[in-house]
């Protein structure tokens, strides 16, 4: 399967952009020290972007997307940083 994504260029000033896949679903649940997360087809091309929006050269180190039941995960998820090192 080839699959060819937009990643949106960081740009300094600016927080990280994240764009959706149309009709994602994602869950988070940490089960016995487990962090567990489930998507669908949507969800996981949506997680795989932001990872690479994030892994940007000019992304700075501390830049961070968070994911809650709020914004983006199924009622009932744990909330969810993925921080730039």
């Amino acid at each position: 399967m080839n699959l060819t994504l937009d990643i949106p260029d960081y740009k300094e000033f600016q927080s990280v952009r994240t764009i959706w896949e149309e009709g994602f679903t994602i869950c988070a649940q940490i089960d016995q020290g487990q962090v567990i997360i489930k998507a669908d087809q949507a969800g996981l091309v949506s997680l795989a972007r932001h990872l690479l929006t994030l892994a940007q050269k000019d992304v700075p180190t501390g830049s961070h997307i968070h994911y809650d039941q709020d914004n983006s995960l199924e009622d009932g998820s744990c909330e969810i940083i993925i921080e730039k090192m």
